[in-house]
Parts: structure tokens; C-alpha cells; sequence
């Protein structure tokens, strides 16, 4: 059974940093594709980050710069460091992985089709 859990959430002031982490079990985490998405009230969930079997990582166009994905092969666990937050960062953050690796394209990352998900984690941003 794959289990993805988040943690590292919190509430932070605009500049602020949190570092997010995702456990995985269950899976060959080095033949697997992550990515982060996040949703927030109301509105649709994007993806904005993923990484693939090799280190390579993706970025959104609104996080590029500001968010970095890596992984630890040895310790199956997948990273995001927030850096420079911003109240339109708050969301839930969610951690996903898929054996394919559509990444991100153009600024866009993709969402849909991810296979597995954990429950999320929050991160909220106060000006």
C-alpha cells in the first residue's frame, strides 16, 4: 500500500521560509516521478513543482526561483523548500507520485493522471 505523508506546514509572515518534506512508502521511490501541488479555498489545484527519477527538477512559473524540489533516494523522502512566501503562496500542499513523469512544460506543471497523493499539509502566509 503507497502512503505519501507531509509535514513540515505552518503559518509564516510574507518573506518567511518553510521546508516542506513528503515520506513515501509502499513504492521503488527512485522509479517514481514527484511533484508538488497545492490547492487553495475556492480555487483549482496547481502544481508547482516535480522531479524526476534523476534529480531533474521542474518548476511553475509562479514558484520558479523562489521554491526548490529535491529528493533523497536513500531516505524516500521528497523536499520543498518555500523561500521568499507570499501571501498568494497559502494553500494546501500536497505531496504526489506517478510512475510517469510529465513534469512540468512551459511554466505549467501537470496535475492530472497523478496516481498517488498523501493528505496534505497547510501553509498559510500573513502580510
Amino acid at each position: 500500500q503507497v502512503q505519501l505523508v507531509e509535514s513540515g506546514g505552518g503559518s509564516v509572515h510574507t518573506g518567511g521560509s518553510l521546508r516542506l518534506s513528503c515520506d513515501a512508502s509502499g513504492l521503488r521511490f527512485n522509479l517514481y516521478c514527484f511533484a508538488w501541488v497545492r490547492q487553495a479555498p475556492g480555487k483549482e489545484r496547481e502544481g508547482v513543482a516535480a522531479i524526476d527519477g534523476d534529480g531533474s527538477p521542474m518548476y511553475s512559473d509562479s514558484v520558479q526561483g523562489r521554491f526548490t524540489i529535491s529528493r533523497d533516494n536513500a531516505k524516500n523522502t521528497l523536499y520543498l523548500q518555500m523561500n521568499s512566501l507570499k501571501p498568494e503562496d497559502t494553500a494546501l500542499y500536497y505531496c504526489a507520485a506517478d510512475p510517469s513523469c510529465r513534469g512540468c512544460r512551459g511554466g505549467y506543471c501537470y496535475t492530472d493522471s497523478i496516481r498517488y497523493w498523501g493528505q496534505g499539509t497547510q501553509v498559510s502566509v500573513s502580510s
